[in-house]
C-alpha cells in the first residue's frame, strides 16, 4: 500500500538517470490530460505526486517548457541520454514534483486512487478492463 512506503528508488532506462524519494506519496493517479498522452505516449499517464524535498536526483536531465490543460507552466523532464520521461516540475508550486509511475525500480506497490482529466480522456482508454489479456503476447 502507498501510505506504507516511505522510500523508493527509480531512474531511466539507460540508467543515467537515479533518484531517491525519502518521502511518502500525496497521491498516486492515473492522468488523462493531453499533455500527460503525449509524454506517455498513450492514453494517460500514471502519476506519482512527492515532496520536491524529498527526492534527490543525479544523471542530465533534459527539459521541455509545456503549458497544461491546467493553463499551469510545467517543464517535462527527461534522460537526455535515452530519452525516458522521469518527471514534472510545477513552476506555480515548486513545493510538490510529480515522478512517472514507470520509473520507479519497483512499481509494483503502487494503488492509483484517481482518475484526473478525464475531460482529456480518449474514449479508448476507458474499455481498457474489458479487452482480453494476455500474460505474453498473444501468438
Amino acid at each position: 500500500m502507498a501510505d506504507e512506503v516511505t522510500s523508493f528508488e527509480g531512474g531511466c532506462r539507460c540508467g543515467q538517470i537515479r533518484y531517491t524519494c525519502s518521502s511518502t506519496p500525496v497521491f498516486i493517479a492515473h492522468c488523462h490530460c493531453r499533455d500527460c498522452q503525449y509524454s506517455a505516449g498513450g492514453g494517460f499517464s500514471t502519476i506519482v505526486v512527492v515532496a520536491s524535498s524529498g527526492v534527490d536526483m543525479t544523471g542530465d536531465l533534459g527539459g521541455f517548457k509545456v503549458t497544461a490543460d491546467s493553463g499551469n507552466d510545467l517543464t517535462r523532464k527527461f534522460c537526455s541520454n535515452c530519452g525516458t520521461p522521469i518527471m514534472t516540475e510545477m513552476h506555480s508550486n515548486s513545493q510538490f514534483m510529480v515522478l512517472k509511475a514507470g520509473t520507479l525500480d519497483d512499481p509494483s506497490w503502487l494503488k492509483p486512487s484517481v482518475h484526473i482529466w478525464t475531460s482529456s480522456g480518449q474514449p479508448w482508454s476507458e474499455e481498457l478492463g474489458e479487452l482480453p489479456r494476455f500474460e505474453k503476447s498473444p501468438n
